[in-house]
């Protein structure tokens, strides 16, 4: 099964790129991806849609009810 771990960095001045704190083993290999996080809202729907698409198709969704959700936001936005 492929990991994927996704973040955000800022390009330095000098045109490097320095991504700490890696949730992967020293001497991992990877696969690196950068793409321009400028995107357009038609583009963001898009990513939006086939990320649901994904996650619906996990065999735990159809037992996640709308009340467990409710309670997963209420529960982040107290903090615990």
């Amino acid at each position: 099964m492929m990991q994927a771990y996704k973040t955000y960095a800022r390009i330095q001045a000098t045109g490097d790129l320095a991504i700490a704190h890696l949730p992967f083993a020293p001497g991992s290999l990877v696969e690196v991806l950068v793409v321009g996080a400028e995107r357009g809202a038609a583009e963001r729907e898009q990513e939006w849609a086939r990320m649901m698409q994904t996650v619906q198709a996990l065999p735990q969704s159809p037992t996640i009810s709308d009340a467990d959700i409710a309670t997963e936001i209420d529960a982040s936005r107290s903090g615990l």
